[in-house]
């Protein structure tokens, strides 16, 4: 048994409680990129076990080979898709800017034919992009320092990714070091069980990913908007942001379906708005619900504090990290019925004598 630590024990204890929690404060930012690797090392792994159970006659490939192939297969799927599906949309961008002085008001005049779009300010904000052309050089370079630093954190918590994949195991040992020797065996089931179930939160953010970028495609297609093919690529990649994602790709294909009539932002709207009732109420929880095995609300609730801690980071990680809460919280919390069911139960003789 454990000696009481003592006034000035708990005093000491207490300040050092305190120096940690301000250290956690200014050091936040570090602690969410730490945080966010790790989680993704934790729901990537499935992945990488299934690569390195691969073979090639003898040979099957090593962990650090499968974090290696997958950052290759990344990097060249994006830049394929920089190359080859957004090409032409860098062409038209660049071709537009120098025509906007003179389409400008046509292009403002046709927004203004769409209903939802009547009430905005056009001329303020046509002479807003035009004074935005005309200093574009220096809002270039306000962009690109604005962005550096998020840049730079998003390259560290893919570098962290992989270091916590490859070297996963002697971290997480360690971690266990943390806890008597009688509750490891205990915890490491629980985190195991949680890992698993973080995994196919993947497969079911996956699948909710092909599903609407397959849809958008198709549709976009038929409504003959520019660039369907890479801007039905873009509404699956941004719906690992929940909702938000969904609604700023919306945005841009609003935006772009705007350059050639306002009948094609009816069809996208009207197709977003079927789309995002149908997700809500039917996709979504089924999928989740069977792969993630969280009710509705627990999920929503989860996005809302996650968004509010940590925006966009927060909102990617707030699912993932609601299934960690509730494995754990079932382990140590929650109690069965045959559990806790009292030695001397409840009768009417002990009420009697109660009284």
């Amino acid at each position: 048994m454990s000696k009481p630590l003592g006034a000035r024990g708990t005093v000491l204890f207490t300040f050092a409680v305190g120096i940690g929690l301000y250290l956690a404060w200014l050091l936040r930012d570090v602690l969410v990129v730490i945080y966010v690797a790790a989680l993704f090392a934790v729901v990537l792994m499935p992945l990488v076990r299934g690569m390195m159970k691969l073979h090639i006659k003898q040979w099957h490939p090593s962990r650090g080979i499968a974090v290696l192939t997958m950052v290759l297969l990344t990097v060249g799927g994006v830049g394929a898709f920089l190359f080859y599906g957004l090409r032409p949309a860098f062409h038209d961008l660049r071709e537009f800017m120098k025509k906007l002085p003179e389409e400008g008001p046509q292009f403002f005049a046709r927004m203004q034919q769409v209903p939802v779009l009547r009430d905005v300010d056009w001329d303020d904000l046509q002479g807003k992009i035009q004074d935005f052309v005309a200093h574009s050089a220096t809002y270039a370079v306000e962009f690109a320092s604005g962005w550096a630093a998020t840049a730079a954190r998003v390259i560290a918590a893919i570098v962290l990714t992989g270091y916590f994949i490859i070297e996963g195991d002697d971290a997480y040992a360690w971690f266990l070091s943390l806890f008597p020797v009688e509750r490891r065996l205990r915890l490491d089931q629980t985190l195991a069980r949680a890992s698993v179930r973080m995994g196919k939160w993947l497969l079911g953010q996956g699948t909710l990913m092909l599903i609407l970028g397959a849809s958008s495609t198709v549709v976009f297609a038929l409504l003959r908007v520019r660039y369907a093919y890479a801007l039905g690529v873009i509404m699956g990649l941004f719906n690992i942001i929940p909702v938000a994602g969904a609604m700023i790709s919306m945005g841009l294909v609003v935006l772009i379906a705007a350059l050639d009539s306002w009948t094609r932002v009816v069809g996208v709207s009207i197709f977003f708005l079927i789309y995002l009732q149908v997700e809500n109420t039917w996709l979504t929880p089924r999928i989740m619900r069977t792969h993630v095995d969280l009710a509705g609300v627990t999920i929503l609730i989860a996005l809302l504090i996650g968004s509010a801690l940590a925006g966009i980071v927060g909102a990617m990680v707030a699912v993932p990290t609601a299934v960690l809460v509730a494995v754990v919280v079932k382990e140590y919390a929650v109690h069965d019925e045959a559990i806790i069911e009292s030695p001397h139960p409840v009768t009417a003789e002990t009420l009697t004598l109660g009284e």
